[in-house]
């Protein structure tokens, strides 16, 4: 018996530490609203300057991201109308990877 013990915890830790790591690869901004949506004055070709909060915090929209078109829409949405997001930053690069919609 003891033995399938020990197999039934190994499977449970295997299976509770292969997830989506993606999720955790982000630092959440929840309930921010967008002050600014600018194009980046040193790399304009790559990224679009995105200012987060009332003393602004500044992040950045990857062009060559799948999902760029999806993400300006939603800042741009942010800013013009003061719509707060929960904004996912990538860890280390200060990219924004989502924005959604507050429940």
């Amino acid at each position: 018996m003891k033995p399938w013990t020990y197999i039934l915890l190994l499977l449970f830790m295997i299976t509770s530490c292969s997830g989506s790591s993606s999720s955790q690869n982000l630092t959440w901004y929840n309930n921010s609203v967008i002050t600014d949506v600018t194009e980046d004055p040193e790399k304009p070709e790559e990224f679009t300057r995105v200012s987060i909060g009332i003393s602004p915090q500044i992040f950045y929209l990857s062009k060559k991201a799948e999902d760029y078109k999806t993400l300006l829409e939603k800042t741009s949405q942010s800013k013009k109308r003061g719509k707060a997001y929960n904004i996912g930053i990538e860890n280390n690069t200060n990219i924004i990877k989502q924005v959604n919609e507050i429940p």
